[in-house]
């Protein structure tokens, strides 16, 4: 939970989720085609952005932590 010099670890705290309440994402840019793993927000549609990712194999990192059959996750633009 806390990493160095007793700061709370950032990575560990954005994975934290509520899946009634949130839905992972891959949200991918029109223009540029940069990508980043997040939460949408059921209810409001408000992302929540956790980490840039640059490859196929980052996104199937993202979905083994939040517990997501591989290649189930929803593309978002």
């Amino acid at each position: 939970m806390f990493g160095l010099f007793g700061k709370k670890d950032a990575a560990k705290e954005a994975l934290k989720w509520d899946p009634a309440r949130e839905e992972p994402v891959v949200k991918k840019s029109i223009c540029t085609g940069e990508a980043t793993v997040g939460f949408v927000d059921r209810a409001t549609g408000k992302y929540r952005d956790v980490r840039k990712v640059s490859s196929a194999a980052e996104i199937a990192l993202f979905e083994k932590e939040t517990g997501l059959e591989p290649g189930k996750i929803r593309t978002v633009y």
